[in-house]
């Protein structure tokens, strides 16, 4: 089998992304891509292998982006009983290099690659130059990641900051947490920000808030595998106006707002913040609203610098496959 090909994979807990790649084409046009249900399969190996039968080609090193920490060369999964190695991916299937990286990681090598119809500003701000870049990213559970610049090229600080415990910022938050605490105990910011916590704070609004659930919702989410796709969708029908879906999807925002801020807080991303991941380019216009900056830049004395910081939606939905291919074709990180 032919091996002129570099592998990326962007490797998430719901959905599990594989193209290949060549060094003349660069990372935005891939030779061969396949998407897979991450739980079909028993683990990563099963997809490659499935994938490069499909391709008809092999590839010479591979670049995974994965949804969870990476340590010497081996990640575990978050969401998936998966535990991916390098070495292992080596001898397996041949490949010279293998790399994991978190896909927080790799969403930050696209962005590069991206045009302006790939990104869409909030607030514009102030750009530092070569100032230090955050992502944060709610998808099936909540990414973050810090890019600092080193005199030649941005380099990854990889986060697992999504666990970090949630810090309501309001009595209405307050009574979330506890609601949360209840339920499972522990609350991180990915319990609640991401797209397993939308269910739960809807669950909030009607158990705990007693908002009306109008019937047509109530039979919707109990006919759907995931409610969560259900309820911003509700959000953004106008024709229906559905209090409690709207109330849902802003309490949501506002928490994102809140944790972007302190993530460029920690960071100190004068050089701009990004929202990746699936759910912000699926509520953009509700992001556009005043909720997620007013929680982003609410930082007491440091109120005025959060104002200063560009936050920007990352639109398109294969990044971190980008940023993954952008690693593998050995690529740098030169300017955002």
């Amino acid at each position: 089998m032919e091996k002129h090909f570099h592998l990326a994979g962007d490797i998430g807990g719901t959905k599990t992304i594989l193209a290949l790649f060549s060094r003349d084409k660069g990372p935005l046009h891939p030779q061969f891509e396949q998407s897979y249900i991450s739980s079909s399969y028993p683990g990563l190996d099963a997809i490659i292998e499935d994938f490069f039968l499909q391709a008809g080609a092999g590839a010479s090193s591979a670049c995974f982006g994965v949804a969870g920490p990476v340590r010497e060369g081996r990640a575990v999964i978050t969401n998936l009983p998966w535990q991916p190695d390098t070495n292992v991916l080596q001898a397996t299937h041949g490949f010279t290099r293998a790399t994991l990286i978190n896909d927080l990681v790799a969403t930050g090598f696209s962005i590069p690659h991206l045009d302006e119809s790939a990104l869409s500003p909030i607030n514009k701000g102030s750009q530092t130059r070569e100032g230090a870049l955050g992502i944060i990213a709610p998808g099936t559970g909540l990414g973050e990641v810090v890019f600092i610049w080193d005199g030649s090229q941005y380099l990854p600080v990889p986060s697992e900051g999504g666990h970090a415990d949630f810090g309501p910022s309001s009595e209405k938050e307050c009574q979330l947490f506890r609601f949360f605490q209840k339920r499972y105990g522990h609350v991180s910011f990915d319990r609640v920000c991401s797209g397993r916590g939308i269910p739960d704070i809807y669950d909030f609004y009607r158990s705990f808030c007693q908002i009306e659930e109008p019937a047509w919702l109530a039979e919707e989410l109990a006919a759907a595998e995931d409610r969560a796709p259900v309820i911003v969708t509700a959000a953004l029908d106008a024709t229906r106006n559905c209090e409690i879906a709207r109330k849902t999807l802003r309490l949501f925002i506002s928490i994102l707002g809140a944790e972007a801020g302190n993530l460029a807080l920690k960071g100190l991303t004068t050089g701009g913040m990004y929202l990746g991941g699936g759910i912000p380019p699926r509520i953009l216009e509700f992001l556009q609203e005043k909720t997620f900056m007013n929680s982003f830049t609410s930082k007491g004395r440091m109120s005025y610098l959060m104002h200063d910081i560009p936050v920007t939606v990352i639109l398109n939905p294969k990044a971190a496959l980008i940023g993954a291919a952008s690693f593998a074709l050995g690529l740098k990180f030169e300017s955002a």
